[in-house]
């Protein structure tokens, strides 16, 4: 029999799981909570990313959320409430900021590519989250803001994914002043790929999804592999790093499929390898 802790309970409930053919589809769900990003609900994260790492049958995954705010960030009520712990809440408060950005690294290096689906409201650490998609689809509605600074409590986190996005000016004007940019405005700023009518957000995200799924998987997981790490480097050293990832993907059974077809053209025939 097999007994299932609260955790594992709540992992259950604040985070759905579907999927639609090789696109794996991602629901944050605490409506009421504004989907922040509960222990629980960064542990089911981790949790489902891990699993999808090594799942061959999904090939892109979109991260979505229920009500009217993707996530406001970290759950303060949780946060708060361990203020009166002997050390007054140092201990956890780094838990839970080691966890999340755990969770969030995770989702860079996930094989597969990550797309963010925003309909209503990404701030703070919910806004990271957007952040750390490799895409991100926005409605028309959502806004954005890293508003940490109102409350006295600076969006160091979130800056990490959110500088790695945005040009350094835009980035330093949304953490210093905390103000809600709007989905046209994030388009501008680099922070979304595309802006789309309200409720369209999710089709349009899978609609990406699926074309990307529609690539070698091998080929779509070494450059993405290759896109973060190459932005760590120098110049030379990006050259030269990548010169070795083109290298090797040359002698991949797919590109040599990719580029027979091509020169015949036809529709390639991926075999992922």
């Amino acid at each position: 029999m097999n007994v299932q802790t609260a955790r594992d309970i709540d992992a259950a409930t604040v985070l759905k799981r579907e999927r639609d053919g090789s696109v794996a589809i991602l629901t944050l769900n605490r409506p009421k909570a504004r989907n922040s990003l509960s222990e629980a609900l960064l542990a089911a994260l981790s949790e489902v990313l891990t699993e999808i790492a090594a799942d061959k049958e999904v090939r892109a995954v979109v991260i979505t959320a229920e009500g009217p705010a993707f996530s406001a960030g970290h759950d303060m009520k949780e946060l708060t409430a361990r203020r009166t712990d002997a050390d007054g809440g140092r201990k956890y408060f780094r838990t839970v900021m080691l966890m999340c950005s755990e969770m969030m690294q995770r989702i860079v290096n996930l094989p597969q590519p990550v797309i963010a689906a925003v309909q209503g409201v990404a701030t703070a650490a919910g806004c990271q989250m957007v952040a750390s998609c490799d895409l991100a689809i926005a409605s028309d509605t959502a806004r954005f803001a890293t508003p940490g600074v109102d409350i006295g409590l600076f969006c160091s986190t979130p800056m990490v994914a959110l500088t790695r996005n945005v040009a350094p000016k835009h980035a330093m004007e949304m953490l210093l002043t905390g103000e809600m940019v709007d989905a046209k405005r994030a388009a501008e700023i680099g922070l979304v790929n595309r802006v789309v009518p309200a409720g369209q957000e999710v089709k349009a995200a899978v609609a990406l999804a699926k074309e990307i799924a529609s690539k070698s998987s091998y080929t779509i997981k070494i450059g993405k592999q290759a896109f973060y790490r190459q932005a760590e480097l120098g110049l030379a050293e990006a050259y030269a790093y990548t010169a070795d990832v083109m290298t090797e993907n040359m002698m991949a059974r797919d590109a040599e499929e990719g580029l027979c077809a091509f020169l015949e053209k036809r529709e390639p025939k991926w075999e992922d390898r």
